[in-house]
């Protein structure tokens, strides 16, 4: 076998898995936009639309934006006191807009000053698990 023969070879054999990995793709890409339906889509508001929260225990803060929507916050670990507090500060991490728990930091009051709570994670409430709330964790 020459040189020029083995060339040959090595690039239809390029050719050919170029073609399969097309085909590939192109069979995949219909699922696609399946997959991307099924991911639940960013929901994120401005700090200054909220309007009240509740909380019923140390890990949990739930927060009214707007008229309508309630939105969960979980912290990290414990926010000491937070459910006793009449007043927590809202801070979002590099801008006023807030769409996941990294992006917010509750700053609750406490006798040994302010403490700050990172918020794990963030869910907007759908009406029926607003309804199951207890009273006293309702915005």
């Amino acid at each position: 076998m020459t040189l020029k023969t083995a060339l040959s070879l090595a690039a239809s054999g390029l050719a050919a898995l170029s073609l399969a990995a097309a085909g590939a793709a192109a069979a995949k890409s219909p699922k696609q936009p399946e997959a991307a339906a099924a991911k639940p889509k960013k929901q994120c508001f401005w700090t200054n639309q909220v309007n009240s929260f509740a909380s019923s225990d140390d890990r949990i803060v739930n927060v009214r934006v707007g008229v309508k929507d309630i939105y969960q916050f979980e912290m990290f670990g414990r926010c000491n006191d937070v459910d006793w507090s009449n007043q927590i500060a809202l801070v979002s991490r590099g801008g006023s807009y807030i769409c996941s728990g990294l992006d917010a930091e509750i700053i609750s009051p406490s006798p040994i000053g302010p403490q700050r709570c990172p918020v794990r994670n963030i869910h907007k409430l759908t009406p029926e698990e607003v309804k199951v709330l207890p009273k006293h964790a309702r915005p």
